[in-house]
């Protein structure tokens, strides 16, 4: 590319070069010219020859030129932000109003399941509870006779043992019913039901909805998956060779479904493990609202490696010749043959990190950043004026 783009600018500067032509005024024999010695370093235009080449002056900026490492990966979410909805004893569906992509809160409820192993449980709970109430009267009456030395120790051991067992029972029972989602503490005699309502353990959109009126759906079955897209992460894969280059608080830009619309992210947390085939991952919160991103999506990703100051010019200031780079500056304004001209200085440079237009340079010791004007613009003009150095002496 840096051949090309010299020799677009050589047959540019084929124009500029047939400016650069001698007075045309014809020496009297025998008369003597004496010829200006160039330095190797130095090239020098008119006016009319700087117009054409479009050259443009500016000055070495500090800024941050960030190298990115380019890599893709998922969104996602926090476990804590999805939830698979079972129902934990199974039973018959009896009724849902619910499909993929619907909003939910959590507590809602998502479907009535019917079982009749419901009752019994509710009716084993309440039987247990009320002879619970005999049971630590029993216990109380016979821990008193027992101090006043009427009962034997053995009655008492049994009627302690009878009471722990039953209230070890009602507690039992009391999770079972809050399992399939039950409230112990409003069960009574007369609101007894067959069925319960299958509710949201956390608010989302439902990403799944696997069940239908009347289906049998055992423990294990998935009927619903749940997904709260509030907290969205992405997951990155990384090769082993870039661990070094990243860390937790790097800012991440990132792009989905190859959209031009920029997203941002900040890395949370670093994979601390090494896959088989060499690469590990890593975890970034996705910065603001996003609202056509959905976990699962496909990410192409940016990671910006370093945000240090340093050197920078605009990418056209730089130019290349035999795997060397190098910058023009001004050098000062001169008159030859009562002809104004400029020189400029060609300085090699050490090029860096290009990013947003800009190029990282390390210049040469003793520079002076403030006071010293750069060829920002038509740097290969003069980069070829230079090489055709010969053709141009007047």
């Amino acid at each position: 590319m840096i051949k090309n783009n010299y020799k677009v600018a050589c047959m540019f500067f084929g124009a500029i070069i047939s400016l650069v032509s001698c007075t045309g005024v014809t020496n009297p024999v025998g008369s003597a010219v004496e010829a200006e010695i160039i330095p190797e370093d130095i090239v020098e235009m008119r006016e009319d020859q700087i117009t054409l080449a479009g050259i443009q002056m500016g000055s070495v900026e500090m800024r941050s030129v960030s190298n990115d490492l380019k890599v893709n990966g998922v969104v996602t979410v926090a476990p804590q932000n999805q939830a698979t909805v079972c129902m934990p004893l199974g039973g018959f569906v009896k009724s849902t109003t619910f499909l993929p992509g619907n909003a939910v809160s959590k507590g809602q409820p998502l479907a009535v399941i019917e079982n009749q192993d419901f009752v019994d449980i509710q009716q084993n709970y309440l039987e247990a509870k009320n002879r619970l109430v005999f049971a630590e009267a029993e216990y109380k009456r016979h821990t008193d006779l027992y101090k006043n030395d009427v009962y034997s120790e053995m009655n008492v051991q049994q009627v302690t043992v009878d009471y722990k067992n039953l209230k070890a029972l009602v507690k039992s029972l009391e999770q079972k019913l809050k399992l399939i989602g039950i409230n112990p503490e409003l069960l009574t005699e007369d609101n007894i039901s067959n069925t319960v309502n299958l509710t949201a353990p956390i608010k989302g959109y439902l990403k799944s909805v696997n069940i239908n009126i009347g289906k049998y759906v055992s423990p294990t079955d998935i009927l619903f998956e749940i997904v709260n897209s509030d907290k969205l992460f992405l997951e990155l894969t990384l090769f082993e060779k870039d661990a070094e280059k990243v860390a937790e608080g790097q800012k991440i830009r990132f792009f989905v479904n190859n959209s031009d619309e920029v997203h941002e992210a900040v890395i949370t947390q670093t994979g601390k493990v090494i896959s088989d085939d060499k690469t590990f991952m890593i975890y970034a919160s996705v910065v603001g609202a996003c609202n056509n991103i959905l976990p699962g999506m496909y990410v192409n990703a940016l990671i910006e490696e370093t945000d240090l100051k340093v050197t920078a010019l605009p990418s056209d200031a730089v130019v290349s010749f035999d795997d060397k780079d190098y910058i023009f500056v001004y050098e000062k304004e001169k008159e030859e043959a009562g002809r104004p001209f400029t020189e400029y200085r060609i300085i090699e440079v050490k090029k860096g990190i290009s990013n947003l237009g800009y190029t990282g340079v390390t210049l040469p010791e003793g520079f002076d950043l403030t006071g010293t004007k750069v060829v920002i613009k038509g740097a290969y003009s003069l980069l070829s004026a230079k090489k055709n150095a010969g053709e141009m002496a007047c």
